[in-house]
């Protein structure tokens, strides 16, 4: 007898079902003592149409202590919007040096069996060249897990779930 069940997709309730981790991760009630950073994009499917009934989790570890009023520090979850958007403000518990990853990603879509796992990293994180997680992606491929500064302390980033564009989503043992 197997105890190993089947996968199955989030839709089409996830939004309802799942809005009170939104709801207590909301970026206008974060508490922090760390500054805060935002990272802003657009999750598409592999024709390059906005998914808009995404989840995407958010996961700072590190942001724990820093985050200790809130009913669950180091995590985020948003709902994508009609465009495809989210918006995730963190904090920023790491020296901007450190070539670890601004936070740890998971995405949850229409027509995923399993949900996937990234991570994103900052541009201007000059630790980025020894990075124990973007050595092990090649060189070619590290550009999709990367956000680009577009304002102090504002980033943005796409997630694309296929095509020549897909993010780099990673299998953990």
């Amino acid at each position: 007898m197997s105890h190993i069940t089947t996968s199955q997709t989030i839709g089409p309730f996830s939004h309802a079902a799942w809005q009170w981790a939104a709801d207590a991760s909301a970026a206008g009630q974060l508490e922090t003592s760390a500054p805060t950073i935002t990272v802003s994009g657009i999750i598409y499917d592999g024709d390059g149409t906005p998914i808009n009934d995404a989840q995407i989790e958010a996961w700072q570890p590190e942001a724990a202590g820093a985050e200790a009023a809130q009913a669950l520090p180091g995590f985020r979850r948003v709902p994508s919007g009609e465009q495809g958007e989210f918006s995730l403000r963190l904090s920023q518990c790491a020296a901007p040096s450190s070539g670890a990853p601004a936070t740890f990603i998971t995405v949850f879509a229409r027509g995923l069996v399993k949900h996937q796992f990234t991570a994103v990293f900052l541009e201007d994180d000059s630790g980025l060249a020894e990075s124990a997680i973007l050595q092990q992606v090649p060189a070619a491929r590290r550009p999709t897990l990367i956000a680009r500064k577009t304002a102090p302390g504002v980033y943005h980033w796409d997630i694309w779930m296929q095509s020549e564009k897909e993010t780099v989503f990673f299998d953990y043992v």
